[in-house]
């Protein structure tokens, strides 16, 4: 769950060193913008800040279901952060899960397992889990959350609790099924959740998912925002030609995600999906 108070901890929980302040003159947004309403990230005139985003980690549960893969997924309260929309388990890192420990990945591990345990009922093994990626928005963003992303195979049996306060609803879902339903606006995908959707979208079954994620990499989205000249905002990550630049308006390779108002596309020749 998301806890109140402040819980300041000396070390930079993301994974890798953070790269440098960009330097480059600031474009003036046009705040008239083409902008999706699951957009999460703000003000593009702010890209500084002093304040570290809230260590966090939410675990990917997968099973196979009638429709092929599923993955378990949570409405959110629509009073809280992230309210209303579709999420995997998750939430900030307390200070118990630390444990006296230094191991940044396993904190995260048993973070993402208590609150799977607390917003869905279920007690996920964590050795067991895949990590994958890691996020972390820009400062322009409400409330920045560095986030751990693992997956794991869900017990088929185990039920699912939901509390009714800060999640009110359950689903296990196809990832095609989800990302259809959100190109029709029927629900609502934070973009760090639809990118993951999308990558699971392209592997069956659970085994094939899991394996795949297991064989390369975590990714690591340190995610950069800017409106094109169009009016669209893009999201923006490694290896993407307008990432360095905040310029999505270059020509070059491509690995974004377009946020316009009308749905979500990405796009992307740099990276395995």
């Amino acid at each position: 769950m998301y806890s109140l108070g402040v819980f300041a901890v000396d070390q930079d929980f993301t994974p890798g060193n953070r790269a440098a302040s960009n330097t480059n003159k600031m474009k003036w947004v046009n705040m008239s913008t083409d902008k999706h309403k699951n957009d999460i990230y703000g003000d593009l005139n702010k890209r500084n800040t002093d304040e570290p985003a809230i260590p966090a980690a939410t675990v990917v549960l997968l099973r196979d279901g009638a429709d092929g893969v599923e993955v378990l997924m949570l409405r959110k309260n629509a009073r809280i952060d992230f309210g209303g929309m579709w999420v995997f388990p998750g939430g900030r890192i307390d200070p118990g899960d630390y444990q006296g420990g230094d191991d940044l990945e396993a904190t995260a591990r048993r973070a993402a397992s208590r609150e799977a345990e607390e917003e869905a009922g279920i007690s996920p093994e964590s050795s067991q889990f895949v990590w994958f990626a890691h996020w972390t928005p820009p400062a322009s963003t409400a409330r920045r959350y560095a986030t751990w992303f693992f997956a794991a195979q869900a017990e088929i049996d185990e039920p699912i609790k939901v509390d009714g306060g800060e999640i009110e609803e359950h689903a296990w879902i196809n990832p095609s099924v989800a990302l259809e339903k959100h190109r029709a606006d029927e629900i609502d995908l934070a973009p760090p959740t639809w990118v993951t959707l999308y990558e699971l979208s392209r592997y069956q079954p659970t085994t094939a998912v899991l394996k795949h994620l297991a064989s390369r990499e975590p990714k690591v989205y340190e995610t950069h925002v800017a409106e094109r000249s169009d009016g669209v905002r893009v999201a923006m990550w490694h290896g993407d030609a307008g990432y360095e630049s905040w310029d999505p308006d270059l020509d070059g390779d491509r690995h974004r995600l377009v946020m316009a108002s009308g749905g979500f596309t990405f796009e992307n020749d740099v990276e395995n999906y």
